[in-house]
């Protein structure tokens, strides 16, 4: 029988080489600087990056019900490996740059993130939110690693080579975790463990299928629960040094270091949220993150000390973190863990939309006003309106009727 904590190692290292991503920003100024492209033709990348995510989890999630975990795994970890090595041939070519560090590296993304989501949630069904949170606790910790080792190569062997190094090193890295992942067998469940009360509460009673849960006002419930907590959380990371710069008067390199602090904040909510939601419940989990960013964002903008201001942002980075750990045990509590991979894979174009949408609309406020102060009051706004959704979210349900001795299915709730 395989160890389940085997798998869930896996996919920890799986998701923390995926998680470098989320060091792009590592590698912004030195293309700039050598190729002469702008901030933002090279800050795209990133947001090709993410956006192809989002949308290649749902056909990896769709993938990994019809052939299993472990082929979408391979595939994504090579795709992933091959796009940022292919990278290092974007000399002077920002299309290339364009089509193989975010279109191609993003499929990789999308196809390997789902993968431990979707085995780990079934081979942890007592622990659901903690596993979650500790797998996608890995992605958030991605760029504290490859931060600092891909600056040293920048500064030693230039940018495009360190793009060949770290994508040889990526592909080893996830095809080796991606061999690991494989489901349970049908009907598993850990030895001497049976669901309590209050997990039969908030837990479907029967897994749904894609086409089922799309028909369920609960699922775009869960996406929107999604996409707005993404929106505060990222519009946040796309103008941290130069916001940490305006509100507290630190220089460049004092609010790089509140940066890499405030990161960590990512990687730890990710893991805390999810496991506060085994005991708490998902609904009281995002009602707390949603009340304390309503309340943080709105004091945000009054703040001048670097310290107090990393604190805050620390913790708001923690709920934009939370987020991604809750999310994968909320979706499997509300339609099964069966079928998760394609109903949670097409939940995260919530993502790929917040990724755009969120840093647009800051940015374009910072503009307008010429301080970030009307933008953080108009997210403590949709933050604190957006507390009635986890208040009236509740998991689907289908009655059975007894007619004439046979069961009847009524239409989910």
């Amino acid at each position: 029988m395989t160890n389940r904590w085997t798998l869930a190692v896996a996919g920890v290292l799986l998701q923390i080489a995926l998680g470098a991503v989320y060091a792009w920003s590592v590698f912004r100024v030195p293309l700039a600087k050598q190729f002469g492209w702008s901030i933002s033709e090279v800050t795209l990348t990133f947001t090709i990056s993410i956006f192809v995510l989002g949308i290649a989890a749902f056909f990896g999630g769709l993938w990994l019900n019809r052939k299993g975990p472990r082929i979408v795994a391979l595939t994504g970890g090579f795709l992933y490996g091959a796009g940022v090595f292919l990278a290092s041939f974007s000399d002077h070519k920002l299309w290339w740059l364009y089509l193989t560090y975010g279109v191609i590296g993003g499929i990789g993304l999308g196809f390997s993130y789902i993968v431990p989501v979707a085995v780990l949630v079934k081979w942890f069904p007592d622990r659901r939110g903690l596993i979650t949170g500790i797998a996608v606790g890995g992605f958030g910790a991605g760029a504290l690693v490859t931060a600092p080792v891909a600056t040293h190569l920048i500064q030693s062997v230039g940018v495009l080579k360190t793009f060949a190094y770290l994508g040889i090193a990526f592909l080893v890295v996830t095809v080796a975790a991606g061999y690991f992942m494989q489901n349970p067998p049908e009907g598993w469940t850990p030895r001497g463990w049976a669901p309590t009360a209050s997990q039969v509460s908030q837990r479907s009673s029967r897994d749904y299928t894609l086409s089922e849960a799309l028909r369920t006002w609960q699922w775009w419930a869960l996406w929107l629960l999604l996409f707005l907590n993404t929106c505060a959380g990222i519009s946040v990371i796309s103008q941290e040094s130069p916001l940490f710069q305006e509100l507290a008067r630190v220089s460049a390199v004092t609010a790089a270091s509140m940066v890499g602090i405030v990161s960590i904040g990512n990687a730890f909510g990710r893991v805390f949220w999810a496991w506060a939601s085994d005991s708490i419940t998902r609904r009281a989990t995002f009602l707390v993150m949603f009340l304390a960013q309503a309340v943080l964002f709105w004091f945000l903008p009054s703040i001048s000390s670097a310290a107090v201001l990393t604190f805050v942002s620390f913790i708001i980075l923690m709920c934009y973190g939370g987020g991604f750990g809750t999310m994968p045990a909320f979706a499997a509590d509300y339609f099964g863990s069966k079928n998760v991979g394609p109903i949670y894979g097409l939940m995260l174009t919530a993502w790929g939309f917040a990724s755009a949408f969120g840093p647009l609309l800051i940015a374009y406020m910072r503009q307008a006003d010429g301080v970030y102060r009307g933008a953080l009051h108009v997210i403590a706004g949709v933050m604190a309106v957006s507390v009635v959704l986890p208040l009236i979210v509740s998991p689907p349900r289908r009655l059975v009727a007894a007619v004439a001795g046979q069961p009847r299915r009524l239409p989910a709730a």
